[in-house]
């Protein structure tokens, strides 16, 4: 049975940037999608269900060049008990970096986990400037690469697409710094608070 299933990495994923990802790929898609969280209690039903679709996408945002720690416990939990069917595994990836490269360590490592766990790899989209482009009028950029990694799945020919914001990196950085100021303060953080390395509910001695 032809069906697609997204699973969203990350740790904040009801109400992260991934969500919004899977939303735009659902609309693409036009077949039969079903859209879970991955939490840390629902890997043997999250196991279960992918052992019946045909593919698999795992939207998730890049974490310290790596994985999201969740997302890795839910995979090792897949090693430790595989699901009765193999689905294509395809991952759509974002990052808060301009360069959409930066997005490269955490593909190979999907990778190797489907070359070593016996799936086949699908497509990847790897979208950089991940955490504002869908609230710019690059919008349209992003739409469009998650459109074409749709079809290259819907159609079963498998490849990599990527997508950023085109501006230069002073235009990014500069940017951004008014998007996280602005973030900030509608939070009541001052660009100073922001610029420590104080973790929050850190009490001091």
């Amino acid at each position: 049975m032809e069906k697609t299933i997204i699973l969203n990495g990350s740790p904040r994923a009801p109400k992260s940037n991934s969500k919004r990802y899977a939303e735009i790929f659902s609309a693409c898609h036009g077949a039969d999608v079903e859209y879970y969280n991955i939490t840390r209690t629902n890997h043997d039903e999250l196991r279960r269900k992918i052992g019946t679709c045909s593919d698999v996408v795992l939207v998730f945002p890049l974490y310290a060049d790596a994985l999201p720690v969740g997302l890795l416990n839910f995979l090792k939990a897949l090693e430790l008990e595989p699901p009765a069917g193999k689905p294509v595994v395809s991952v759509m990836i974002n990052c808060g970096f301009l360069e959409y490269r930066q997005n490269d360590l955490a593909v190979r490592m999907m990778k190797f986990f489907c070359k070593r766990n016996g799936y086949a790899f699908g497509s990847v989209v790897e979208i950089g400037s991940g955490e504002a482009i869908l609230d710019t009028p690059f919008r349209f950029l992003a739409k469009r690469a998650i459109r074409d990694f749709s079809r290259s799945i819907r159609n079963r020919k498998y490849a990599a697409f990527h997508t950023t914001m085109p501006l230069t990196k002073r235009l990014f950085i500069l940017a951004s710094t008014l998007y996280w100021s602005s973030y900030g303060k509608k939070y009541g953080v001052t660009r100073e608070e922001m610029r420590t390395m104080r973790i929050e509910g850190e009490k001091t001695v």
